[in-house]
């Protein structure tokens, strides 16, 4: 037997005021690593109608896959590519190549 609500296929404790306050998190840790502006969306995955929403670390990752999934959302992560990064900090530029990726959603 499941959990989830049968009327709305959500679980108890979730709802959309719920789901409205973890996406403004979510947005607000997103902003802390990177601006939208240096967030370059790769071409060939916009034209397949994916949106990128921001780059994360794993703990974000999984976070925000399973909130979007719950909103309605495909997710797509991809590794952050090396050319999105700035020359200001080699350290920095290891660190987010192997331990973030770029969130993409897009509408089922």
């Amino acid at each position: 037997m499941s959990d989830l609500d049968p009327k709305t296929n959500a679980s108890p404790e979730s709802s959309p005021k719920t789901a409205k306050n973890l996406g403004l998190i979510v947005e607000q840790e997103a902003r802390r690593f990177f601006s939208e502006a240096q967030l370059k969306p790769d071409p060939a995955l916009v034209a397949e109608g994916w949106q990128p929403r921001f780059i994360a670390d794993a703990r974000q990752t999984r976070e925000a896959t399973e909130l979007y999934t719950q909103l309605g959302f495909e997710v797509r992560t991809e590794p952050v590519p090396a050319e999105e990064l700035g020359d200001e900090c080699s350290d920095c530029q290891a660190l987010v190549l192997f331990q973030f990726k770029t969130i993409y959603t897009r509408k089922k």
